[in-house]
This record gives C-alpha cells, structure tokens and sequence, in this order.
C-alpha cells in the first residue's frame, strides 16, 4: 500500500477519468466501503449540478440505477462532476499502490 499523499494541485491536472480510476483503486485497496456509499450519494446532486434534473430524481428514487450509475461515475461529464470527490479522497488517504 502506497503511502504517498499527493497535493490537490497535481492531481487537478489529471483527466477526470484517471482520478475516478485512481480513488476506486485506493479505496478498494483500503476496503473503504465508506468512500463508495460516498461516491453513490454524490452521484445525483453531480447530476443535477450538469442540468439533468430527471437523472436526478431516477438516481434518487431508485437505489439499482445508483449501482449502473456507480460503474460509469468515471467516465465523460459526470467524472468531471465528481471530479472536486476523487481529489479530496485521495488528497486525504494517497494514491494506490499501483499508481504511487
């Protein structure tokens, strides 16, 4: 396990892509099951936050289209969305092993 903290300033210059990768990683390496029920809530506000107030409310109201939601939280607008989440997550607990 990685041990390496890195400052938000490097990880800002990371595609939204790579920062959801990286977060997941650590936090399975971590077993931050914590971190994941994190990540589920903050889909529908980052959701509503890009103007898709019916995505929104779906995500709200149906617990199952969170976990299809979950496997696609790193990829396009909505990983830039969760972008401010993954950085803070791994601000505070480093980068996985893999990535260190």
């Amino acid at each position: 396990m990685s041990d390496a903290t890195p400052d938000a300033a490097g990880l800002e210059r990371l595609p939204a892509k790579e920062l959801h990768d990286r977060a997941i990683a650590r936090a399975r390496e971590r077993r931050d099951v914590g971190f994941l029920w994190e990540l589920l809530r903050a889909i529908p506000a980052a959701a509503a936050a890009l103007g898709e107030q019916d995505r929104a409310t779906f995500d709200l109201l149906h617990g199952l289209s969170l976990l299809e939601e979950f496997t696609h939280a790193g990829e396009g607008e909505m990983a830039e969305a969760l972008r401010p989440l993954y950085t803070e997550y791994l601000t505070r607990h480093g980068m996985p092993a893999d990535r260190a």
